[in-house]
């Protein structure tokens, strides 16, 4: 058997576990923490085709995801839309809101664009703690409504969660892997390299930002749209926050920013590390829990800087653990 029948048949393995996994695992702990894996490994990868592929570091995607949480929700409370509309109006939503920032932000470059995108999270948290017809800082209580999957509501299990999670995640993986492959992955990866260079070749490099951005809107309002019909309460301090931002971008630089499987590596590593520190640690009362898992965070990031896929990349091919260069240069 090759290599790409021994890669055929792990993604063969991979998704029968995946699927299996809420009858091996029936307690609601060990789906719930999957579900979030899903959920940030979707935002992730949103992240990664802007900040990866097009190498335009954003640390505003919490904009995104909050407009698809607070779309969906207020079409639920106001007008009685169906949830899967609401996700469908905010992916629109926050597609038209990813041009009006992106078209005057890309005149900025590298630092500048990030510190700009800040701004904007910022200043877009603000209005929605003020904005007292959206609940203000209060927040928005969805309605409870009869369990069926035409009101996205669920109240007995979080299977059906889960597999909508999974689906969602499956779909944007899928869009990814096709975008990587055409002429858009190209042209984003052009950019990332050497704008200047791309667009004296021809490439139209703000039409396939503003495509990036576009596409990475959509996507995490996707998320957002879900985690709202997941919780049932939405406020802007969970769905705004700098901190969702830089987590999502923690994500898929520590899974290894520009690849396929890296928002979800780093998903599959991040979450259960977050949530188990919190669990074990998080009583205290003195941030323990942040300390290790930052900690730890800290030391992928110096050994490793390439990402976990960089790291399985490298022991595909060597069949052992790579040995860092500071170490290797500390030894003659």
């Amino acid at each position: 058997m090759g290599r790409r029948g021994v890669r055929v048949g792990l993604l063969v393995a991979l998704a029968v576990a995946l699927l299996a996994f809420p009858a091996a695992f029936v307690k609601p702990y060990p789906r719930d923490v999957m579900i979030k894996i899903f959920l940030y490994a979707l935002l992730a990868q949103a992240w990664n085709l802007l900040g990866g592929y097009a190498g335009q570091i954003s640390l505003g995607n919490a904009v995104f995801f909050g407009i698809g949480a607070y779309a969906s929700s207020v079409l639920v409370m106001w007008w009685g839309v169906s949830p899967w509309l609401g996700m469908l109006a905010g992916v629109a939503l926050a597609v038209l809101v990813s041009q009006v920032i992106g078209f005057p932000c890309f005149r900025l470059r590298g630092h500048y664009f990030a510190i700009a995108t800040i701004a904007i999270g910022e200043i877009v948290q603000t209005i929605m703690i003020n904005w007292d017809a959206l609940g203000g800082a209060r927040g928005i209580w969805l309605p409870i409504k009869p369990e069926t999957f035409v009101h996205f509501q669920f109240h007995r299990a979080k299977w059906p969660y889960y597999y909508i999670a999974l689906g969602l995640f499956a779909a944007v993986f899928a869009l990814t892997a096709l975008a990587e492959r055409a002429r858009m992955g190209y042209y984003f990866r052009a950019i990332r390299e050497d704008a200047d260079a791309a667009q004296s070749l021809g490439v139209p490099v703000t039409r396939y930002k503003l495509l990036a951005i576009a596409l990475s809107a959509a996507f995490t309002a996707l998320g957002g749209s879900f985690y709202a019909q997941y919780v049932l309460f939405i406020d802007p301090e969970s769905v705004f926050p700098l901190s969702l931002s830089i987590l999502i971008c923690l994500v898929a630089v520590l899974g290894g920013v520009g690849t396929l499987w890296g928002p979800f590596l780093g998903a599959v590593i991040l979450i259960p590390l977050s949530e188990s520190t919190r669990i074990y640690f998080g009583g205290t009362g003195k941030a323990v829990d942040l300390m290790i898992y930052g900690g730890l965070i800290v030391l992928v990031a110096v050994f490793q800087p390439g990402g976990l896929t960089a790291l399985v990349a490298r022991l595909g091919r060597t069949g052992r653990a790579p040995v860092p260069a500071e170490a290797r240069a500390g030894t003659g």
